[in-house]
């Protein structure tokens, strides 16, 4: 295996990775950064971004990561396509594994592998996807004002997702499988006393519909055994995300559900020397723009540490 020893290694290419890649660059760290499976992350599966600043007419997700990327290698950034496959953060440098062949030493490491969202396992939601599925109604539920939607969740989230899109659409039906709600009792009453949302009980998905320009409608389930076909033009998933820490579970500290827990207000894990930013390590907003901030602190926190070292 070859060998090559960096100041500071990214891992992961979403808008936290990209943003750390931009300050460890311009602060002469000479970062590599690794794209991994999905080269720009979760927003390249995102047809059109309204609420990122800087952009007042919209852009489509690629095109986001594509500008973030590029910012980031005109300051030096050695941005690589590949898969970190092992690490060792056992001594430093750091010891990490690409592609199961080359071993990278790094001084520092910021992980930014975000988080994933869970999906139905339906095939026909995978073909919409980003043609009116999606798993944020915060980051898309504008493109459907004054339409009929979908949230699939019965718990806080699904019922947050269900009152924000009430205030933009027509219509929100809740497709909960279970017979009750799994949301706080706050958000419970939120739900039921906003008239233009309809609770679904006991309905599972069968089949998202949809044409060449997109969804139009869902097939679902009842408790009897019926088929219920309800029109809609936008599919919201609400039944949770999984972080992506699989590789890093057996040296950093995670949360119950796996997120990376940090030193609260920073961007410092339980190793000195490795930092995590945007989803992998935040359960609750999970944003671009939060993503790319958190990736700023990495960095900064990143360069100051490397600082005490000399």
């Amino acid at each position: 295996m070859e060998n090559e020893i960096v100041k500071c290694l990214i891992i992961g290419s979403g808008p936290a990775g990209y943003t750390a890649a931009i300050y460890a660059a311009r602060a002469n760290l000479e970062p590599v950064l690794y794209e991994g499976l999905e080269p720009g992350g979760q927003l390249t599966t995102t047809t059109h971004i309204e609420n990122f600043p800087g952009y007042p007419d919209g852009v489509k997700g690629v095109q986001m990561m594509e500008d973030l990327k590029k910012q980031a290698q005109r300051f030096g950034a050695n941005v690589r396509f590949g898969i970190i496959t092992s690490v060792d953060f056992n001594q430093r440098p750091f010891k990490l594994i690409v592609d199961a062949r080359h071993v990278i030493k790094a001084e520092t490491v910021i992980i930014a592998t975000g988080a994933t969202a869970k999906y139905l396992g339906i095939e026909s939601e995978q073909f919409y996807r980003g043609m009116g599925v999606s798993a944020c109604a915060t980051c898309d539920g504008f493109l459907y004002k004054g339409k009929d939607t979908a949230v699939v969740g019965g718990g806080d989230t699904a019922c947050e997702e269900a009152t924000y899109l009430s205030t933009l659409c027509n219509k929100v039906y809740m497709i909960v499988r279970r017979n009750c709600l799994r949301a706080s009792k706050t958000m419970q009453r939120r739900v039921m006393e906003t008239p233009n949302i309809e609770i679904l009980f006991e309905h599972t998905t069968e089949q998202v519909l949809g044409d060449e320009n997109g969804v139009n409608g869902a097939l679902l389930r009842n408790a009897a055994g019926e088929k219920v076909i309800i029109d809609i033009e936008g599919f919201f998933l609400a039944i949770g995300h999984h972080p992506n820490t699989e590789l890093f579970k057996d040296f950093l500290e995670l949360d119950e559900a796996g997120y990376i827990k940090v030193e609260p207000g920073t961007c410092r894990t339980n190793i000195e020397g490795i930092f995590a930013a945007g989803d992998v390590k935040d359960p609750i907003y999970r944003q671009a723009i939060t993503a790319a901030g958190s990736g700023c602190m990495a960095a900064l926190e990143c360069e100051r540490y490397l600082m005490e070292q000399m």
